[in-house]
């Protein structure tokens, strides 16, 4: 332990110390953190404790690490210790890998720290890459993640449909890289191979907020969805399945794809969506995403329908479905944790000797989260 002439720093003077020395140089291992502090491991330890219970650190194996999971800065990443939890790097040692996400504002950012999180941890360094969900723009950045950067792998949330999507996924199994898919799952190729991916179970989530609204009493269960979202297949896929399987009337019951609620035609379909629920008996609907979920809240009130009492609303992503009112009940998507299992899989690809490894495939289930709206 470092020897000092200056008094030892108050509890709270010293904890101020760990959280901006944490935000400087990212994971910091607790018995480090002793010595540049000057007090004992187990007095760190229950700092790193009580901070984290604040929200205001991360508890890792062995250390902590900023809220953030990332670093101040680039000059800060050869402050990042080879291994949070003291172990050996082994094979992880200068491992670089690229995550590229079609957003950076809605549903992604959790994903990416739960990315960051189980990096830190590994001791491998994430370069991330935002997207505009157009499958050119993701080729371009995942080409300047391999051949400027030099990343050792991939994590990516590509475009997969039309031509273009298409010859993206073809392309990624080409890579001189592995690739590991997050929230996207697909098989190509004479025999229909798989990539290897992490997804959300958005169909299970769909039918989880179905069979909760059938089991207040609920009968008519309408949906809505939007047109171009990715998540919207599986979500109509949870719904119409659960609906049979409960019995439910499916005939007339609102079935709607619509546009974005920023398109100034939104208004105008959820009139006709709210009529076709009070022509047809429908008492619950099933939304996605959050916005429009808020959305048709608000223009319940303003036409004097009372949500839950007339109307019950379950939305699915549960980004700011609290902040609504009143609170939406929603369906969570375990997006942290399909940054974690991403990058797991990623990291045993890579570090994994077995050249016959086979191909995975993980699946996470999402949480049903009851709230006023319900």
């Amino acid at each position: 332990m470092t020897v000092s002439d200056s008094p030892t720093p108050m509890p709270d003077e010293r904890r101020t110390q760990m959280v901006e020395l944490l935000r400087r140089r990212g994971p910091v291992r607790a018995t480090d953190l002793a010595d540049e502090l000057d007090v004992s491991v187990i007095t760190i330890r229950r700092d790193i404790a009580f901070l984290a219970s604040q929200g205001l650190i991360r508890r890792v194996r062995g250390g902590a690490m900023p809220h953030s999971g990332t670093p101040a800065d680039e000059s800060d990443r050869e402050a990042l210790p080879r291994s949070v939890a003291g172990e050996s790097s082994g094979d992880r040692q200068g491992l670089t890998i690229g995550i590229v996400v079609p957003s950076l504002d809605y549903y992604w950012p959790e994903v990416i720290h739960g990315v960051r999180e189980a990096a830190a941890a590994a001791g491998v360094r994430v370069v991330l890459r935002g997207a505009t969900y157009q499958a050119a723009d993701e080729r371009r950045q995942l080409s300047g993640l391999m051949e400027l950067v030099g990343v050792n792998g991939l994590l990516v949330a590509p475009t997969t449909t039309g031509d273009d999507g298409e010859e993206l996924v073809r392309w990624l199994q080409q890579a001189p890289v592995p690739v590991v898919l997050i929230e996207r799952a697909v098989a190509t190729g004479p025999y229909r191979e798989a990539m290897e991916s992490v997804v959300s179970d958005h169909a299970l989530g769909a039918a989880m907020a179905v069979r909760h609204l059938a089991a207040l009493g609920h009968r008519r269960i309408g949906v809505i969805t939007t047109l171009h979202s990715p998540t919207t297949p599986h979500v109509r896929q949870g719904w119409r399945q659960a609906c049979r399987e409960l019995g439910l009337e499916l005939d007339g019951t609102p079935d709607i794809t619509t546009v974005d609620q920023r398109d100034p035609e939104w208004i105008k379909v959820m009139d006709q969506a709210l009529g076709s629920c009070l022509d047809t008996g429908t008492t619950a609907l099933l939304v996605h995403s959050d916005p429009e979920a808020i959305n048709l809240v608000e223009r319940c009130q303003e036409r004097g329908i009372r949500v839950p009492a007339d109307l019950a609303v379950v939305t699915y992503d549960d980004e700011m479905a609290e902040l609504c009112d009143p609170p939406l009940t929603a369906v969570r998507p375990p997006r942290r944790a399909i940054g974690r299992a991403a990058f797991s899989l990623l990291l045993a690809r890579l570090t994994d000797q077995d050249p016959h490894r086979p191909t995975h495939r993980v699946v996470i289930e999402p949480r049903l989260i009851v709230r006023s709206s319900s």
